[in-house]
């Protein structure tokens, strides 16, 4: 319904090409440290994810076995919006040391575009940072896809901090035009962040999705955190890439191995 607001934390997640058989169901799970609160909404899908994912893979009353660290995005926003990523890496890398003192044996950043200093927090931990864009890319190839269209923010989407690193597993990534790429992200961060969902916005990013597809897009990655709360496997005329649900798959496969 336009305008209505709705954090919807089930059966979207999935994609056809995840099993709970590819994760390991060994009994022992190191902690996990999650860095959340880019945004609130983002953080919540991740968790519920989690949940549904140890759920399945382990039963009873299982669940993982985790720490989550929710920062106030609003400074965070701020930085972004003025070019100020010192002050993020800083903040995010202060962070994830925390965590692992806390107890994290493996950490990850719940959301896409934060991966812009991902080198910066992995210089101050000592142990594993499972990155968003490396998981991607690995069910991507799995898939036997080659030139996903990316769908995120203008920083995702723009900068080689994730293309690079698409480009790095052999892939060829094609983003919307300049205009279409101004417009998802403002509602990503006007709508989506917020939990608001609106019926225009589904059609703008479905829209953008077929474009992808005429430009030669053989599939296409959920290439922000929130993203899956407009687009599916349903109403996109390209294969599905849902980047929470595949990050969340790697987080306990990481957490789960050994």
């Amino acid at each position: 319904m336009a305008g209505s607001t709705a954090i919807r934390c089930g059966a979207f997640f999935m994609s056809d090409f995840m099993s709970v058989d590819s994760i390991s169901t060994k009994a022992h799970s190191k902690r996990i440290g999650l860095l959340g609160g880019m945004s609130a909404t983002s953080s919540q899908l991740y968790y519920a994810e989690l949940c549904r994912l140890t759920q399945r893979a382990r039963g009873g009353f299982c669940s993982p076995d985790l720490i989550l660290r929710s920062l106030d995005f609003e400074p965070l926003e701020a930085w972004m919006t003025s070019g100020n990523w010192d002050a993020i890496a800083e903040t995010l890398s202060r962070e994830a040391s925390q965590l692992q003192a806390a107890g994290a044996e493996v950490i990850a950043l719940s959301t896409n575009t934060m991966h812009n200093v991902a080198a910066e927090i992995e210089a101050v931990i000592s142990v594993p940072l499972i990155h968003i864009a490396d998981a991607t890319a690995s069910a991507l190839k799995a898939a036997g896809r080659k030139t996903p269209g990316l769908i995120g923010t203008q920083f995702t989407m723009e900068q080689a901090f994730y293309l690079d690193r698409l480009r790095a597993h052999g892939l060829d990534p094609l983003v919307p035009g300049g205009s279409s790429r101004s417009v998802i992200n403002n509602i990503i961060f006007e709508e989506l962040c917020k939990g608001i969902v609106q019926e225009d916005s589904t059609d703008t990013f479905i829209k953008a999705a077929t474009e992808l597809a005429f430009d030669g897009a053989d599939s296409v990655i959920l290439g922000c955190t929130e993203v899956g709360m407009l687009l599916n496997e349903h109403n996109t005329p390209l294969p599905v890439f849902d980047t929470t649900a595949i990050h969340c798959e790697a987080i306990l496969n990481a957490a789960w191995d050994g």
